[in-house]
């Protein structure tokens, strides 16, 4: 049984179609993420998983019930970390914690709360007023707020987003041990490093669509390979090489990365700068990385590559 099942998910605010039918599955024990740019469908598709927003068309199940249909049970499974900074200034940590247990009717929860803010670095705060808390801190309430019910699925939806580098590790610490423990986590992020260290398989939005589903490192392998970086003393990179180029400083028109098929290529590039008049000042060829994957699948860049990788991936 699939932890998350979504089905030809289709979702319309006026004019902009959010979700154009958007399917795949999330198996139980995964490390899941959800990637793309802003205005992607990601916030929608997981308002409509967490029962915030309803489809139009199609249907999302967690764990085997559906989201509309089993509403109650299948929000037992879930837990969702959500982006907007939320929170009641009337009550404590603790007080904040144990309300959010009893709407799933767990009186006794205590040595769980303690657990979990022992965790997230939230003890010390225990008996703060929620509006004393800093932003960081706010932020890890929320995480704690998700996991006071222990559901089996959890959905993390931009976690770090503003938030300092010791928040971070601690938080992948916990939701690490969490996985191997046997949770599904999902995770969407604009931190790509993030998700290429942590998730196990991917699926990138754009527009409303699937554009690519694949294991993190089929992606990297079949998408990003390696790059070279050029330096350069003086010139600036010919017409001939920016078509691979991924990344460039236009305004000193000093460093270029280009996207390399193989090794063999980089004698034939070094003689196109030669000729174009080029002094080259360094050269480096580094593996490239999942955010070179991103912009290279978001530009469109090998396009049919991606659809055949998703339907292969389905």
């Amino acid at each position: 049984m699939a932890a998350i099942e979504i089905r030809n998910v289709k979702k319309r605010y006026d004019a902009l179609q959010a979700l154009k039918g958007v399917s795949f599955s999330i198996e139980e024990g995964e490390f899941f993420g959800l990637l793309g740019p802003n205005g992607a469908g990601k916030t929608t598709l997981i308002s409509i998983l967490a029962g915030l927003a309803r489809a139009d068309a199609g249907g999302v199940s967690v764990l085997g019930h559906d989201v509309v249909r089993d509403y109650r049970e299948a929000r037992r499974k879930l837990g969702v970390v959500p982006q907007e900074l939320v929170f009641d200034p009337f009550f404590s940590v603790r007080e904040t914690l144990r309300i959010q247990s009893g709407y799933f009717g767990l009186t006794r929860n205590d040595d769980w709360i303690d657990e979990v803010m022992a965790n997230l670095d939230l003890t010390d705060k225990a008996n703060a007023n929620m509006r004393q808390l800093s932003g960081g801190m706010k932020r890890r309430v929320l995480v704690a707020q998700a996991l006071v019910h222990r559901p089996p699925v959890i959905v993390l939806d931009e976690p770090t987003a503003g938030v300092d580098v010791e928040l971070r590790q601690t938080l992948w610490k916990f939701i690490a041990r969490l996985n191997r423990e046997g949770h599904t986590i999902v995770l969407t992020t604009h931190y790509l490093e993030e998700a290429e260290t942590l998730c196990d398989r991917i699926a990138m939005l754009k527009r409303g669509e699937v554009v690519a589903l694949e294991r993190t490192s089929s992606l990297l392998q079949r998408f990003a390979g390696t790059r070279l970086v050029l330096r350069f003393k003086q010139g600036t990179l010919p017409d001939a090489l920016r078509p691979l180029m991924i990344d460039g400083d236009d305004a000193n028109g000093r460093q270029f990365a280009l996207r390399l098929a193989g090794a063999d290529e980089v004698e034939s590039i070094l003689a196109t700068c030669r000729a174009g008049g080029c002094l080259i000042e360094d050269i480096e060829i580094q593996r490239a990385d999942l955010e070179d994957v991103f912009v290279q699948i978001m530009n469109g860049a090998k396009r049919d590559g991606a659809r055949a990788g998703l339907e292969v991936a389905a």
